[in-house]
């Protein structure tokens, strides 16, 4: 009997070792990057997407939960601005998103932190480019990077599942209200 679970133990531990060894060799970055083509001026595209009380009208997530608690930290649409959201929703979670760049009629950085369902901080972005005087292309994207040994869960993990259609969704609702 002793030696029995002597063995169980020992190939527990194998097991663990290796996939701590898989774990060394797993990438460590993730992200995503979806764009549409909104029939609408440059500068109207960008100043919609700066303020972050706009982005709850496009949101996938935001829209999920309606009874979200939602707030805002500093002034809107300038750096430092910070939204935050807590939903009893554990898709939606709790967390916090915090512009951290701005160039101005092309690019706006946020920083994206998560509290619930887990504890993460990952990059998001737009990014606007004239595709002619009426008509402006939006680029949405999202990056971060699993600490090891937890990135072992991008082996199974498929961002392109989890993610790209919210993205999608939340760009094609975008372009129905700027093309109202």
């Amino acid at each position: 009997m002793k030696f029995y679970i002597f063995g169980l133990i020992i190939g527990l531990l194998c097991i663990i070792g290796i996939l701590l060894i898989v774990a060394l060799f797993t990438k460590k970055n993730y992200g995503l990057v979806r764009e549409i083509v909104i029939n609408q001026t440059k500068p109207d595209v960008f100043n919609y997407i700066l303020l972050l009380r706009n982005q709850d009208n496009f949101s996938v997530w935001s829209r999920k939960d309606p009874e979200m608690i939602k707030g805002l930290l500093g002034t809107d649409g300038t750096v430092g601005a910070v939204s935050t959201w807590e939903s009893k929703m554990k898709d939606v979670g709790k967390g916090e998103q915090e512009i951290k760049k701005i160039q101005d009629l092309y690019r706006i950085d946020f920083e994206l932190r998560f509290i619930k369902p887990f504890a993460s901080t990952s990059k998001a972005w737009f990014e606007t480019s004239t595709v002619n005087r009426t008509t402006t292309k939006v680029k949405w994207g999202f990056s971060g990077k699993m600490k090891y040994p937890l990135n072992l869960m991008l082996l199974t993990m498929d961002m392109e599942k989890l993610m790209a259609k919210d993205f999608e969704d939340g760009l094609n609702k975008l372009k129905e209200i700027l093309e109202k």
